[in-house]
This record gives structure tokens, sequence and C-alpha cells, in this order.
């Protein structure tokens, strides 16, 4: 019995009860089962009777009594327990509870998929680093967490589309292409410019591009050195973001939003809603009537246009392309925006408690990297997965909350030890792997034979009661948008594991000894361990290998 299964026979019971007239209530279209902290009180709990004793006029142990009676009546039930106020705390059937491991096997990459977020239309935007460097430390939480936010919600049924906003646009950029050019010309960085080896290199791809680009006039030169140098470093970021495991459905240019009028076109569309004024000489939107320290001006008093209004522009593209709700991840240096763009939001007849979600990511520090030889004074994500690796990298950023400052060891998360979280959960997979492959060469073949009454050992039930438990963590952790969720989850799945691979034998012990239904009922159990372990790592952009 699943828990979906087992909160839809609690309802059932609900529904009995009213019928018979135990007590008066709605039913409720979902009844949220949970696993006990602890085993002795069963395989799962519900709180249902406390939440409905108020509206059926009763004490809330009399309302779980009622159903406690009608709860013992079902098939795989084998005991119900009333505890404290009034909860219910169910324990199954082994064969009940087995019958788990033939549905996880059975369901495959589609278990823990869900249908918590359906109809949500989402928009992820992360990391949207400048095109004018390599991607670095700085970038690499919002990668990992972005990235595993989106198959989360993605898994829980949202339609979800991730995006990359390109700062392409403003000065920026123009001292990027003077840098490039001066390394062409072998001058030094121009003041406030981009220094680094990198630089030369795109200066040197510039230059192949174009081998006349010194021959050009200034203006030609610059703008060609900014165009060339663009294209190779923005090449260079898709890269590394594909070498992370990173795929962004969008990459949202912000010169072609200058280009294409939508900045001028936001300014009027918010001027209609009743949010702009002028001042000074100045375009301003009125964002204090929305939270925000002080209005914002969005076209200066010389007629240029502010980050503010392209961010604004940005946001009303989101909402005509469709998207209903957009989430905005951005570092830690960017917390004076959560109230701004919110107030875009609001000015634009959304809201904000809906229609945006804004989070921000704090620092990483870690401990051993050393400073990139190309960019001289950053740490590279390049640079990174050569040393520590993607699954490494991905897995330790995922295991903590995006808010939390977070300082990891480098040379610890390259250890192939328990101590280390990733390999300790890798080498679960690995061994569950192992498992299976050994097997099939005993002659243990799952198809031959499946006896869940037969996982009666106290391992096996809490094996069976965490892998029960998947599909709730990923559809909470979608919901609050927590990856760690998982991270924390598959470790404990994995102590689960090892400690019932130490009690219980899959394989025989012997050639001699005969292969029962116990052996393949526990390689059912086995297996559906590996997809469960599979599927969670693929959660969060990480390998499982079958090797280690």
């Amino acid at each position: 019995m699943t828990p979906e299964e087992l909160s839809a026979a609690i309802r059932t019971a609900l529904t009995e009860a009213v019928a018979a007239g135990d007590f008066t209530v709605d039913v409720p279209a979902e009844v949220r089962v949970e696993r006990p902290r602890n085993r002795d009180h069963g395989d799962w709990s519900t709180n249902v009777a406390l939440q409905l004793a108020k509206a059926a006029g009763m004490p809330p142990r009399d309302v779980a009594t009622k159903l406690a009676e009608r709860l013992g009546r079902v098939a795989g039930v084998k005991a119900v327990d009333i505890a404290g106020p009034g909860f219910l705390n169910i324990t199954l059937d082994a064969a009940s509870a087995g019958e788990l491991a033939r549905t996880i096997v059975e369901a495959g990459e589609a278990y823990g998929r869900n249908d918590s977020e359906a109809g949500h239309v989402i928009n992820v935007e992360f990391i949207s680093a400048n095109p004018t460097g390599p991607l670095h430390l700085g970038h690499t939480r919002w990668a990992a967490l972005g990235d595993a936010m989106s198959r989360l919600l993605t898994a829980s049924g949202a339609t979800v589309t991730t995006e990359y906003y390109i700062n392409d646009a403003g000065a920026q950029m123009d001292k990027f292409g003077a840098s490039v050019l001066a390394s062409a010309k072998g001058e030094p960085t121009p003041e406030g410019g981009y220094p680094g080896a990198y630089v030369d290199d795109l200066a040197a791809t510039a230059l192949a591009a174009r081998p006349d680009l010194l021959d050009l006039p200034d203006d030609e030169a610059l703008a060609e050195a900014r165009r060339l140098g663009y294209v190779a470093q923005l090449q260079d970021i898709k890269d590394t973001l594909a070498d992370f495991g990173v795929h962004f459905d969008v990459w949202f240019s912000e010169a072609e939003l200058h280009d294409s009028g939508a900045v001028e076109q936001a300014v009027a569309r918010l001027r209609e809603q009743g949010h702009v004024y002028d001042s000074e000489g100045a375009v301003w939107l009125r964002t204090t009537d929305f939270t925000d320290d002080r209005d914002r001006v969005m076209v200066r008093a010389n007629g240029e246009p502010t980050y503010f209004a392209a961010d604004a522009a940005y946001y009303l593209s989101k909402k005509d392309r469709g998207f209903d709700e957009k989430i905005y991840l951005l570092g830690a240096d960017h917390h004076g925006y959560i109230n701004r763009l919110k107030a875009i939001a609001a000015c634009a007849g959304d809201d904000p408690e809906h229609n945006i979600e804004v989070q921000i990511g704090q620092l990483v520090n870690l401990g051993g990297a050393k400073l990139s030889k190309r960019a001289g004074n950053i740490i590279e994500l390049r640079d990174l997965i050569r040393w520590i690796g993607t699954d490494a990298i991905r897995y330790s950023l995922s295991r903590y909350p995006a808010d939390s400052p977070l300082s990891l060891d480098g040379e610890e998360l390259r250890k192939k030890t328990n101590d280390n979280p990733v390999f300790y959960v890798q080498y679960a997979h690995a061994r569950t792997s192992n498992v299976a492959r050994l097997s099939a060469e005993d002659g243990v073949v799952r198809g031959e034979g499946f006896d869940p009454s037969l996982l009666t050992d106290p391992t096996e039930a809490a094996l069976l009661a965490i892998l029960g438990d998947f599909p709730r963590v990923v559809a909470q952790a979608a919901h609050l948008r927590e990856p760690h969720r998982v991270a924390r989850y598959l470790e404990d799945l994995a102590g689960h594991f090892h400690k019932w691979y130490d009690t219980c034998r899959v394989r025989p012990m012997s050639a001699d000894e005969e292969i029962t239904d116990l052996h393949r009922t526990r390689l059912w159990l086995n297996d559906a361990t590996r997809q469960v372990l599979a599927n969670g790592l693929d959660l969060l952009g990480v390998s499982a290998p079958e090797r280690m």
C-alpha cells in the first residue's frame, strides 16, 4: 500500500463515517499521511481527526476512535493506534507494506513525480551573469540550486521555463569591448576595464575572426571587438554550464530588449496604469505606493533609460509571454531588488504575493580553492569542475538552504569516504547496482517470484517506509523551493539501505543454498531503493554511478 492509497483509504473511512452518522463534516479532498519520527509509532501517521474535530463538534480522540474502527478493517492495515490528543498511527501488514517495492520498480523514473504543482506556469531566472568574464564561485550556488529547483517543479507537474538574462547592454559592455581591443593592440587594460588572461584569449579569438580588426577605424574596431568578444565569452559561459549540467530554455538579451523599443513601451504602459510621473526632467515610477522605500527613476533627465526601466520592461516581457509566476534567483548583493521588483509587479497590475517571487542566495566560501590564472581575481567555475567535479559541487550546494551562508572545504568534497555526503549517497546507489549485478550471476531473478509478506525484518519495514515517503518529499521541496530537502532525504535513505544491506541477504550465502522467493523479493526491494536513489539524484542534477 502506497501513501497515496492509504490516504485514499482514510478518505473512504471518513466518507463512510459521515454516511453512517458518526459525525458530520466536509470530507477533505486530500488527507495527508506522514512518516512518524519514531518507528515504534507505526508506519504512517495522520492528524486528520484533530483537523476535523471542531467541525464535527466532538473531541479529537472521539473522531479518531470512530476512524480507527473503520481503518482497522481495511485490507493491508495491521493496526491503528490513537496517540496524544488524537493522532492516528497506522501500521501496515508486511505484505501491504512490501507491495510498495513492486510499485516503485514498475513506476521506474516516474516514481516520485506528482501533480502538486500542476497548472502553474513558471519562469525561473537564475545566474544572469554579465557576459564580460567567466562564471565564478559567486554564480555557482544559483547554478546548482536554480537548476535543481526547476527540476523539482517540473517533476511536480508545473510548466517550467528556465531563463538566463544576458546583461549585454550598458557601459560595462563598452568597457569590455575596450579591454578586448586594448589586448589585441598589446596595450594596457583601460581604466575601469577588465583585466585577466581570459581577455587576451578573447582578443586572440577576435583577431582570428577578423584579421583586419586593427586596420578598422577606431569606432568600428571597438564595436567589432565588443561583438566578437561578447560572442566568444557568452559561448564560454554556455559551455561551462553544459559541463555543469545546467540547461536554459531561453537566453534573453538585454540589448535586444532596448533595441526592440520594449523599454520605452514599458514606460508608456506603466504610465497608462497611473503609476508614472514626471519630475525634475526625469520620468519616475511611483513604487512607494507598493512598499518600496523610494520612487525609482525610469528615464533620466538626459533621456537615457535606467537599469530599473529595463527591469520593468523585462518583467512585462515575461508577463506578456504568458508566465503567470516569475521566480527571480538573485545574488547576495541584491537584497534591494526585492521590494523594487515586487513594486514593478504591482504597478503592472499583478499580485506581488503570487506573480513574483524573489530569492536571495547567500555567499559561498570554498576553502582550498585557488584564484583563476586566467581571470586573476576570481575562482572560476570551470576550475572548480576540474578540481572537485560537477557531482560533488552540485550536491554540496544543493544540501543547504539558499539563504544560509555556506563554507565548504574543497578537499573534503573530493574524499571518497562516508563522511562525504555525496559519496555516501552515490555509494549506496553503486551498492544497489552491485547487488543486482551479482544476484543475476547467482541466478536470483526478480520476475520469478515476489512475496511481500516475507519482508518482515525491522530494517525492511524501515526501508519501505522511507521509500514510500519520497513523493511527499519531492512535492514539499518543490512547493517550498528547497532542494536541500531532497538531498537530506537521500542521505537518510542511504543510511536505511546500508543498515538493511548489513542485516538482510539478497544473494544466497553459498552455491548450495536454495534460491527462494525471499531472495527474489529482497531483490525487488534492493532495486526499488536503487530507483529512488537514482530519481532523487537526478532531481539534483547529480549522477547515479553503478560502480565506484
